[in-house]
């Protein structure tokens, strides 16, 4: 066969073949528009809260950290969907680097959007702290430490500064004078230095002229009635008893004879598993024993409440200088205005122990 008796081969128009080419074209842009567009939704619009409906939860970022350190906390929290997500858009938006440290509080149904605006504004929302006893210095840094951001290294650092109590009015055995326990309204970032100034401030507020007219009837300082105020608390949580408590602790104040506190003693040792004060115990070597020194101790043996601060400042007037606890484990007191009876109050009391098995 001859070339020309060959059988002719039909191609595709070349039309037809771009036609093609670009409708898959089109549809991978397309279906690239719309991964693009639900990433889009899912990284700014969409709910990213894991929390109840009506519930709030709170998003904590720290001052001294990275932004990775806060995004792996912040992830460990549990408390956004997607953590990734919104540090993501976070970062292609350019304000990752604006978002402020703070406690946030955070709502269902809020969005990534939302979210970083309201990181990027700094409003954090304040907390209230209810800050009710202490009875170390440690134990108030701890406090204040798991409440805010407060470093405790370098709140304790300055309450051992004696030229910074100094400044305030204290020295490092009564700067614990200075907190008063109530109920306070703090941001979360708080530093240990703003944390004092805003205590030197409440205590202020606290030394109202009223209280400040009644410190001449007991002839002590603020820091004095604090102090006694601490080993009142110690010997009664009976608020209605104790005026009557201080007013035994004035007359042997009066009278020149030591305190003989046995909280002072238990404080002394650093061993509150002690029930009875006895023996050796009255011997240790501390400005804190009032058995062996005569007036009060060096500083409060625990930050002394509202209660027991007012119940020194008005003391009642009475002729009392013994008591011991009732025997009834009530919590009240049997008082005494001789050693006779008072050693008759103890026996009862301590037989009492005895049969309990105390020790």
């Amino acid at each position: 066969m001859n070339a020309a008796g060959k059988r002719k081969v039909k191609s595709k128009p070349k039309s037809k073949t771009f036609k093609t080419a670009l409708i898959i074209t089109l549809g991978i842009f397309f279906l690239l528009l719309v991964a693009a567009g639900i990433k889009i939704y899912e990284d700014v619009f969409a709910d990213n809260i894991n929390l109840e409906t009506n519930k709030k939860g709170y998003l904590l970022v720290y001052t001294n950290k990275s932004l990775t350190e806060n995004a792996e906390l912040i992830k460990q929290n549990g408390l956004l969907n997607n953590t990734d997500a919104f540090f993501r858009f976070a970062h292609l938006t350019g304000y990752a680097s604006l978002i402020k440290p703070g406690r946030y509080e955070v709502a269902d149904g809020m969005n990534n959007l939302a979210l970083l605006r309201l990181l990027v504004s700094g409003k954090q929302t304040p907390l209230d702290v209810t800050f009710k006893y202490a009875q170390r210095k440690a134990d108030l840094v701890l406090f204040w430490a798991n409440q805010l951001e407060t470093d405790s290294n370098e709140l304790l650092q300055l309450l051992n500064d004696s030229v910074y109590c100094a400044s305030l009015g204290f020295n490092s055995e009564n700067i614990v004078s200075l907190f008063i326990p109530n109920t306070y309204n703090f941001y979360w970032t708080t530093s240990a230095p703003k944390l004092i100034k805003r205590m030197e401030a409440e205590y202020m507020n606290f030394w109202n002229q009223s209280r400040i007219d009644k410190l001449a009837r007991t002839k002590l300082t603020k820091i004095e009635v604090s102090v006694l105020a601490s080993i009142v608390q110690k010997e009664t949580y009976m608020t209605d008893e104790m005026p009557v408590v201080a007013g035994a602790y004035m007359n042997r104040l009066r009278l020149g004879m030591p305190l003989q506190a046995d909280p002072t003693i238990i404080f002394a040792m650093n061993d509150n598993s002690i029930k009875r004060v006895a023996g050796d115990m009255l011997n240790i070597q501390s400005p804190y024993n009032t058995y062996q020194n005569k007036g009060l101790p060096p500083g409060p043996i625990c930050v002394p409440g509202k209660a027991a601060i007012d119940a020194v400042l008005n003391f009642k007037e009475h002729k009392f200088i013994y008591f011991c606890a009732k025997e009834d484990f009530s919590g009240y007191h049997n008082f005494a205005t001789n050693f006779t009876q008072h050693q008759k109050n103890a026996r009862k009391y301590q037989k009492q122990l005895n049969k309990r098995g105390v020790k």
